[in-house]
Order: C-alpha cells, then structure tokens, then sequence
C-alpha cells in the first residue's frame, strides 16, 4: 500500500479523537447538573433515568455539541460499532451495489463502516486489515479473499468476527466463518446452457482471477452445460484475467486475431461483457446478429448498454445487507454457529443474444 494513503488513513483517526475529546461528559454532567453516570444512562437509553433528567441531558449535550468519545465507549464496552469493509474495487459498479447493501445494514442496526480497497493485491489487503484491527474494529465482512487467503485464516484463528461476502476461502468450514455468497456454478451454467438452447456449439468464457473461488465455480457451471450438450470443450476459448471491461476488451481482439472465432461469449462479469461487445464492434461484428454475449451481476451498466445485456442476475445489495446482519448479530451474541448462505441466481435475456446463424471456425 502507498504510504501517503496509510498516513492519510490514520490522520482520519487521529483527527476524530481530537475532536471528540475537546468537549467531555464530565461538561455535559456538570451543564445539566447531573452525574456522570446518568449522562451515561441517558447516552444508553435506559429507562432507570426520569423524563425530566433526560432532557435536561439532551439540552445540555445539544448546547455544547457533544460527540460521545468513540474510543473511551471502546474501551468501557470493548466495542467501536464500527465494521471494516474489504472490497477490490468501488468503481465496479458490483461492488458499489453491495457496499450499500453493507452500509444500509449498519445504518439500520447502530454501526458505522470503514471501506477500503484493496484493488485485487494481497499486500494492501493485509495492510488494510493490520490498520484496522489496531483502530479497534468490531469485525469484517471481506469480498476481496482469495481461495487460500491467509489473512482471513489469520483472523478466524484469533477469533476475530467476520463475513466472507461473494467469496470462499478452502475449508472455511474448519473456521467460525459465515460465508454468504450466491450460487456461482449455476450462474455459469445457466448463461451457457442458454447460448446452447439459442444454438451456439462455439462458446467462449471469460472469466476473473483464477485464485478466486466465484470464477472457479462458474467455470464449472460453463463446463457442465458444454458436457451436457455433448459439445467439445476448447481450452482457448477459456481465459482468465480480471473483472474489468478493458480486460473483455484486449482479450476478444487477441481471440480473433488468432482466428479464433466463436458465435457467442459467456462473460464472469458485466464489465467484461461491456468489453467483448466493444471488441467485437470495433471490428465491425454485430451483437447479437454476429455473435451473442451473455454477463454476469445484472448491474446497472446491462441496461444502459447498447444492446441491453443479456445477464445472470444476482441479489446484490440483498446479500451485502444480509451478511452484515449475520455479522452484527454475532457481535451481540445474538447467535453462534457459523452459516454458508447461498442467493439463488436467475436469467435475464435483454437483447444482446440471438438464435446463432453461422457455425464457429476456429482454426
């Protein structure tokens, strides 16, 4: 991670400490003519406190504009209300969707949320979470972990809360860790089996890092529905890279130009889509009376494209919403045992696939 934005993290905190402490609870007792531990009862909204008392409270704290000190409640409570937030990119338009779903679940329920991207390195990710876990955070939900992911192991052995959101680890169920995830193999096999039954043979798949389990199980589902229809599997027609457009868009123009040339593409995300069809009709192919695309998210972009994407459609903000609420209740002992949650997914046909008209060559 770039040292100026580890600094820049930390004068956050530095600066909210200084603030919160330039007015006490000791003023606020001492306006309202009060004890410290009524305030504190006020604070806490317990009913051992009169009407009356408490408005003399909240008058007092009104007047001098207090903020209760985060890090002294910390301390006394052994809780920050605050939950850390691992995600590889918020300018995927993925990844903003579920933030929401995260930060709308910590509105809802009293907590605060710290976002951090870690742009798909390892490094930062570890850097993130080392500065977290020293600023006292309650816990993680994390959508940024790899299929053999250290950091996440290392906080499941200090029994650190956590959610593994959109992403798995290898043997999480060795760990007390809550995954919540939608069902991947089924995405992959319902976009492929949908280009088969519009009668494509010559279908490639696009997909994200290789290391991350979502594109390992859609991969899978892709697999399945080209065995089920009794087609060939064409090893370079496969390809792994990243969840970005620009990858969908290089990686289709290096297909054909090695006269590869299939009738359709089932893309691991709606970003690559975006860059298969730009590809594509940049080299003037028409989508879908060339060659049909298929994505995967059902983000806001599969509507605004020309032509609307054909997309696998996932709960997106439901799943950031639900797995912070497992979280959070974890943290108020409201429950225990770990859960694997997984969101079924669904077909949505826009209109950039098509019954195929010509026979894939690939030479």
């Amino acid at each position: 991670m770039d040292s100026n934005n580890l600094v820049h993290f930390e004068s956050i905190f530095v600066f909210c400490e200084v603030v919160i402490i330039s007015c006490t609870i000791y003023d606020v007792a001492r306006k309202a003519g009060v004890s410290i531990a009524t305030v504190s009862r006020v604070l806490n909204n317990s009913e051992l406190v009169s009407e009356k008392t408490k408005q003399k409270v909240k008058m007092a704290i009104e007047e001098l504009n207090y903020t209760p000190n985060i890090i002294a409640s910390a301390l006394t409570k052994k809780s920050t209300l605050t939950i850390g937030l691992l995600i590889p990119d918020i300018s995927n338009p993925f990844y903003s969707e579920l933030s929401r779903g995260v930060e709308d679940a910590c509105n809802d329920f009293g907590f605060n949320t710290v976002i951090c991207n870690t742009d798909y390195c390892i490094q930062k990710e570890t850097a993130y979470i080392n500065l977290l876990r020293q600023k006292s955070v309650d816990g993680f939900v994390i959508t940024t972990a790899h299929y053999n992911d250290e950091n996440v192991i290392n906080l499941a052995k200090d029994k650190v809360p956590l959610v593994l959101l959109d992403r798995n680890i290898d043997k999480s169920s060795g760990y007390d860790i809550d995954v919540v995830c939608s069902d991947n193999v089924t995405s992959g096999y319902l976009a492929t089996n949908h280009l088969i039954q519009l009668g494509h043979k010559s279908i490639a798949c696009f997909l994200g890092p290789p290391q991350i389990e979502v594109n390992i199980e859609r991969a899978r589902g892709y697999v399945k529905a080209i065995k089920e229809a009794c087609l060939k599997i064409v090893p370079e027609l496969v390809a792994y890279g990243d969840f970005k457009l620009d990858f969908g868009y290089k990686k289709t123009l290096e297909l054909l130009n090695r006269g590869l040339r299939p009738t359709a593409f089932f893309a691991a995300n709606d970003l690559i889509a975006l860059g298969i069809i730009r590809a594509l009709k940049s080299v003037g192919f028409s989508v879908p009376a060339d060659i049909s695309v298929v994505g995967c998210d059902n983000t806001i972009l599969a509507e605004l494209t020309d032509p609307q994407l054909t997309t696998i459609n996932q709960p997106i903000r439901e799943m950031g919403y639900y797995a912070t609420e497992l979280l959070i209740k974890k943290l108020k002992g409201e429950r225990s045992k770990s859960e694997k949650i997984i969101f079924n997914t669904e077909l949505v046909v826009r209109k950039s696939t098509s019954v195929c008209k010509k026979i894939g060559v690939i030479n």
